[in-house]
C-alpha cells in the first residue's frame, strides 16, 4: 500500500491544528512553516478539509485555522477520503466490470479481507 505526499502532509497539519490550535485559529503561513509544507499546497489541502468538515476556516485579521472536530475522532481513513487518496489493493473491488475473472475469482475475496483490514486499522 502507497501513502501519498498529500496524506503525509495533511496528516501533519492535522497535528499542527491539534496541537497549536486548541484556543484560537492557526494561520496557515504558520502551518507551512513549522510542518514544512509548500504554503500553495497547504492551501488546497486545508480547503479539501474544510469542505470535508474536518477543518474550520476564517478568513480576516484574526483568521486562520482549526479543527472543527476532536482530535481523538479524526482517523486516518477520513484524511485519507477527504483528500480523495484510498485506494483498494486491486481494482475489481471498486468495479467488478474492470475484470473478467470476477465471477470465479478465488483471489478476489482475499484482497477483500485486506481491503477491509486495512481499513479498519486507519
Amino acid at each position: 500500500m502507497h501513502i501519498p505526499m498529500k496524506v503525509d502532509y495533511g496528516v501533519r497539519a492535522l497535528v499542527h491544528l491539534a496541537i497549536y490550535g486548541k484556543e484560537k485559529p492557526v494561520r496557515a503561513s504558520e502551518i507551512a512553516k513549522r510542518t514544512s509544507i509548500p504554503e500553495a499546497y497547504l492551501a488546497h489541502l486545508l480547503h479539501d478539509f474544510s469542505k470535508n468538515g474536518v477543518v474550520r476556516s476564517t478568513r480576516g485579521p484574526h483568521g486562520g485555522h482549526l479543527l472543527a472536530m476532536d482530535p481523538s475522532e479524526i482517523k486516518l481513513s477520513l484524511v485519507m477520503d477527504s483528500l480523495g487518496s484510498r485506494e483498494q489493493p486491486v481494482s475489481c473491488l471498486e468495479d467488478v466490470s474492470s475484470c473478467v475473472h470476477v465471477p470465479g475469482c478465488a483471489q478476489r475475496e482475499v484482497w477483500q479481507n485486506v481491503a477491509d483490514a486495512v481499513s479498519n486499522i486507519l
